[in-house]
């Protein structure tokens, strides 16, 4: 294997020099490495010779550097190196070992124990690298009743309470429209990654960092966590309207629907004054968000009598010269030819491939998006 620094990436990113090495499939784990990358760290992913699960989650097919391989694969492999390791190969095995000595972060989602049997786990590998920092992901994390089951993102929506959360309340409870749980501790884990970084800079000693898909989860129920400990009661499925704000939600005009968002009391005036309902602005029954929750039914009703007098785009260009926040339900190619989007350049086309970017904008650093995601095996050596 080629020296780690013969590819050297952009000086200019936040963690140009940082060696990553991702041992690591799917979804939650090569998003961590993902967002890694993205922040200039030189990451390796190691696949099997089978090659990651990922590149056959097809229809739709991407053809790229020779290879006819999933466009959910390239969702989350952007900027990384490959290559391919059997770990029944002790050749292959020692220089995964050895690119582990070298590294500075460590990503797995092996099983718990899944790596210990070829010496890739963190207490094997902190002995000859004890400045490591080691994050594994799993489904429900390394203790626990349910350490040993798999982890996947629709059980784990179910099991967090996010599916009870999301539908119509008269509806059948509903995962969300992309791999939130997944997605998640991708997330949290890219942010423990830098967090342990840090440390490792003050006490000089690495350290093993636990993920589970399931803690990630439930850390993000965030208010509704809180309205149940509060309260002892669940809440409920509210569709698209909001626990705690009224008026909020989806309204009609008369060729489309629009999200309106006026969450205090300033702003709903201001939608009653752009609606022609200044009539209402001494309803007692509207004069304070408690008293719009209680009357949630009665506000809705009077709010879409209004908005479906009005064109969308008419509505959204009232509400945004009156600063009251409201926007169109887009389908993702309006979400790609929508100006503002792309005045942020969140599209991508890296080496012919199209990507998404990832959200950091700093003054001072750029992000490392100089390739796209690694062909199985292509920076094996000759």
């Amino acid at each position: 294997m080629a020296d780690w620094l013969d590819k050297p990436r952009n000086e200019n990113a936040p963690l140009a020099g940082l060696k990553v090495l991702e041992l690591a499939r799917v979804l939650a784990g090569p998003w961590a490495g993902q967002i890694l990358a993205d922040l200039g760290a030189d990451v390796i992913k190691v696949e099997s010779p089978e090659g990651d699960n990922t590149r056959i989650w097809g229809p739709p097919w991407v053809e790229h550097g020779g290879e006819t391989t999933s466009a959910y694969y390239h969702a989350c492999n952007r900027g990384k190196r490959g290559i391919v390791a059997d770990f029944r190969d002790a050749d292959d095995l020692e220089r995964v070992a050895g690119l582990a000595r070298g590294a500075d972060v460590v990503l797995e989602n092996f099983k718990p124990g899944g790596l210990a049997k070829f010496g890739l786990d963190y207490e094997t590998l902190a002995k000859a690298n004890p400045a490591l920092v080691y994050c594994s992901i799993t489904g429900f994390g390394q203790t626990g009743p349910r350490r040993d089951e798999p982890g996947y993102d629709f059980v784990i929506q179910a099991m967090s309470g996010f599916m009870a959360l999301t539908g119509e309340p008269d509806g059948d409870p509903m995962k969300m429209g992309v791999s939130i749980s997944d997605l998640s501790t991708g997330l949290w884990a890219a942010n423990a990654v830098q967090a342990a970084l840090l440390m490792r800079h003050r006490t000089g000693k690495g350290q093993w960092i636990d993920m589970s898909l399931l803690d990630c989860s439930v850390g993000l129920l965030a208010n509704q966590a809180m309205s149940y400990l509060a309260t002892g009661e669940n809440p409920p499925r509210m569709g698209n309207a909001h626990a705690q704000v009224s008026a909020y939600g989806v309204f009609p005009t008369s060729d489309g629907k629009v999200v309106l968002a006026p969450a205090n009391d300033a702003l709903f005036r201001k939608l009653l004054t752009v609606l022609g309902r200044d009539d209402l602005l001494d309803d007692a029954r509207f004069s304070s968000n408690a008293s719009r929750v209680e009357h949630r039914a009665e506000v809705d009703a009077l709010i879409a009598q209004a908005t479906q007098e009005w064109s969308r785009d008419d509505l959204l260009a009232a509400c945004a010269k009156a600063a009251i926040p409201a926007g169109p339900i887009n389908d993702i190619d309006e979400v790609f030819a929508d100006p503002q989007t792309q005045a942020r350049g969140m599209r991508l086309d890296i080496d012919g491939m199209p990507s998404v970017r990832s959200p950091f904008a700093f003054s001072d650093a750029e992000l490392a998006l100089e390739a796209a995601s690694p062909a199985k095996g292509q920076d094996d050596p000759d």
